[in-house]
């Protein structure tokens, strides 16, 4: 990735094997590199704090402490109102952060607002004003993923090499927030009294999004828009990249891959409390998962230099198919959450290996619309596939895990096929 306002072609722009080692170490780097990083923390606890746990609250009986919303109201706010924040993105983040806007600037108005509406989200109890309020949310919130990858890849002087450690902190963001949260606040009282007090998640996550936005707004690097960019559409060029063949099939594979992704986190809850782990706990065993994910984003530039983007994308696809396949299976609750270790092949190999992978298509006027144009896929068509998957699929667990490992394995496959040569290896520039 080229630096702000730089005047290089895409043909011209170094690739990470020509930047020495002495500059992506200096002073000026490690500085940006932790300004990255913990932006990376804050933009990942925001959302971690309570995703892992809405479902429960929203589908318990209100006897029981939650809402008493169906799993088709469930599936229309996790996975619709995600969608249209996820489509609505590139409007907000891609033209703005390539044409308008600082991407810093764009970032801490969009967390500000989102703060305050997460907040009174955490009051509503009739499923008509939460779900316009969780789509108010993720209108807000949604762009904000595409802008900090935006952000880093475009402060980054080699991207490939120094993108998955900075990432690897949004993970550490992420478990900090899904794992204390419940072990401090539902540490005691009844399950009913401990499902009542998750709605307080949503208040923690609006405080910490006006923290958050305060950072972005006095602290992060300043990232001003491509102005001298040649084309004013950045955004019709990003989805013209659909003509690039590796990026065309990476775009198909996220789409299921995305669906099951977002479907894990519609039953995590419940299959984890079925089988016998206490809701206080939820989280951590969760959380196994991302602390998996941190040591494959530590060595994904390793794994992405020895078996190439082809094989990266393989070995994320092949481990949705054997995790959720374990999930199908009688084996213990052990067994259960040593399979969550898997969860750091699954999202590091495929999705962040798949962003690198948008980078590298993308040229320089272009990365922050490319990067929205992904997101639609993972985060907006993926969700609304999921909330039709999910009732389709019906309630039994063992059946619904079976249909995620099959829709993987296929996943698999068509990958293996059609992945272009070309883009095989991690070499291209």
């Amino acid at each position: 990735s080229t630096d702000a306002g730089s005047n290089q072609s895409p043909s011209s722009t170094p690739s990470a094997r020509d930047v020495p080692m002495s500059s992506v170490l200096s002073s000026g780097s490690l500085r940006t590199g932790t300004l990255l990083s913990v932006m990376m923390f804050l933009q990942y606890a925001v959302w971690g704090v309570w995703l892992p746990y809405l479902a429960v609250y929203l589908t318990a009986t209100t006897t029981n402490g939650g809402l008493g919303f169906s799993n088709g109201q469930m599936g229309m706010i996790l996975g619709l109102a995600g969608s249209i924040g996820a489509v609505s993105a590139p409007f907000i983040a891609g033209q703005v952060a390539d044409r308008i806007m600082n991407a810093e600037r764009a970032l801490g108005l969009l967390l500000i607002a989102g703060g305050i509406v997460n907040i009174l989200l955490s009051q509503a109890t009739q499923f008509t004003p939460f779900l316009v309020l969780a789509i108010c949310y993720s209108v807000l919130y949604m762009p904000t993923l595409s802008l900090t990858n935006s952000i880093a890849f475009q402060n980054l002087k080699s991207p490939e090499k120094s993108f998955p450690p900075v990432r690897l902190w949004g993970t550490v963001g992420w478990i900090a927030a899904s794992s204390l949260f419940p072990i401090i606040w539902l540490a005691s009282g009844t399950d009913a009294q401990k499902t009542a007090r998750t709605a307080d998640a949503l208040v923690v996550s609006g405080i910490i999004s006006i923290i958050y936005a305060a950072f972005a707004l006095l602290l992060l690097p300043k990232t001003p828009p491509r102005r001298d960019s040649a084309d004013t559409f950045a955004f019709v060029r990003a989805f013209a990249l659909l003509k690039n063949p590796a990026f065309l099939v990476i775009t198909l594979i996220a789409l299921p891959i995305a669906m099951i992704h977002q479907c894990y986190f519609f039953r995590a809850a419940n299959f984890f409390k079925e089988i016998g782990i206490d809701q206080q706990w939820i989280g951590t065993v969760m959380s196994v998962g991302q602390v998996s994910e941190i040591f494959f984003l530590l060595i994904l530039g390793f794994i992405l230099k020895q078996v190439g983007f082809k094989g990266l994308l393989l070995l994320g696809v092949g481990a949705y198919a054997v995790r959720f396949g374990i999930f199908a299976t009688s084996a213990p609750p052990t067994v259960m959450i040593a399979a969550q270790v898997l969860h750091g092949l699954c999202y590091g190999c495929f999705f962040a290996g798949a962003f690198i992978l948008v980078e590298r298509i993308a040229g320089p006027d272009v990365r922050h619309s490319a990067q929205t144009v992904f997101g639609i896929v993972i985060l907006g068509l993926g969700p609304i596939l999921a909330a039709f998957y999910n009732d389709l699929v019906g309630t039994n667990m063992r059946t619904f895990w079976l249909a995620q490992s099959l829709v993987a394995a296929v996943s698999f496959v068509i990958l293996f096929i059609a992945f272009p040569k070309r883009f095989a290896t991690g070499a291209q520039s």
